[in-house]
């Protein structure tokens, strides 16, 4: 008895923030793949839906997503009542995503589409809950910013304790119960791909080429990713806490035995003048060091109030042209003034 194939259905994910000039020409690429496909590996798939999550950019991106929906019924918009950033966006997507797969891909145009079939089958072969994509080339960024990143990367993967940390990027496909659940719980400020890494079983890679991204630059600036590094860090676990402690002991420890030494040369006559200098040196060292400590603890503290406060990760929100601040609802208030008189 022969079975039909199981088509999967990958919804796409695309965080919108200045996407204006670029969303047109995405959704074009995507719209091939709306329809069954096989992929690669002879996989039956489909895009069964493009979740567009406006994070309140600076452009006319509402315009575009509004034309986007009534164009394709597969397109549906989720509007945020503020900005809120993209894993913020990406993971308000990821709750609102229905597909057996959910793909996130970045709006300006350097994530190609046509690469979700060889997405899926190493997701398939491997058995992998999480599949990032691996470029093979570098990123449109430059070369100090592509070098800071990987070295950025590979620190993670000693701090966080996460082996897959360098493997981190936007364009990822995610099994669809996984990105609903890890959208679900994620508190505020923590990093996706961390609470990624937290309930995935496993995760694996598939080289893709990255294009160019279009007619606008980056929109994170070297703050914004510095921020970014930071928030990995302190969400990514509590190894770098214990590192501290460890110091801290070793200190400690030092200490104990330097003040028995002290101790044994004074009662021996081997101190003659107490040492300013040594003090002031132990002194200032000691204290640096608290003071570096207090500051690994803060950042660790900060981050569980900010978790424990109930702080949402973001709000969703319907259109605000449907709703009261919307034109049509300042029309209809108009002709209602109107039918009173």
């Amino acid at each position: 008895m022969s079975t039909a194939p199981r088509e999967h259905t990958v919804s796409v994910v695309v965080p919108v923030y200045r996407g204006a000039v670029t969303l047109d020409a995405l959704v074009a690429e995507i719209a091939a793949l709306a329809e069954p496909f096989r992929t690669p590996g002879g996989h039956l798939a489909r895009v069964s839906e493009v979740v567009l999550v406006h994070d309140c950019g600076p452009d006319d991106s509402d315009v575009v997503i509004r034309r986007l929906a009534a164009a394709h019924d597969w397109v549906r918009p989720v509007w945020l009542s503020r900005n809120y950033g993209q894993h913020a966006a990406s993971m308000a997507g990821m709750a609102s995503s229905g597909g057996d797969w959910v793909a996130t891909i970045d709006e300006d145009g350097q994530h190609d589409p046509a690469d979700l079939g060889a997405l899926l089958d190493r997701a398939i072969t491997e058995r992998a809950d999480v599949v990032y994509a691996a470029p093979t080339n570098p990123a449109p960024h430059g070369a100090f910013r592509n070098t800071v990143s990987r070295g950025a990367k590979t620190s993670l993967r000693w701090m966080t304790g996460n082996r897959d940390a360098s493997s981190f990027h936007s364009y990822r496909l995610v099994l669809g119960e996984v990105a609903r659940s890890v959208a679900a719980y994620a508190g505020s400020g923590v990093y996706l791909d961390v609470a990624l890494g937290w309930v995935s079983r496993r995760v694996a890679t598939q080289p893709v080429r990255l294009r160019a991204e279009g007619d606008r630059p980056s929109g994170y600036s070297f703050g914004t990713l510095l921020s970014h590094y930071r928030r990995m860090v302190v969400t990514g676990g509590t190894r770098l806490l214990r590192v501290v402690s460890l110091v801290g002991l070793l200190l400690a420890v030092l200490g104990f035995l330097g003040a028995i030494a002290i101790v044994w040369a004074r009662i021996h006559g081997s101190v003659v003048v107490q040492g300013w200098a040594s003090m002031m040196v132990v002194t200032l060292i000691s204290s640096g060091f608290v003071l570096v400590s207090l500051g690994v603890v803060a950042e660790y503290v900060g981050a569980a109030v900010n978790m424990a406060l109930g702080r949402p990760l973001y709000v969703i929100v319907r259109d605000r042209e449907d709703g009261p601040l919307g034109s049509a609802g300042a029309v209809r208030a108009t002709d209602d003034e109107e039918a009173l008189r």
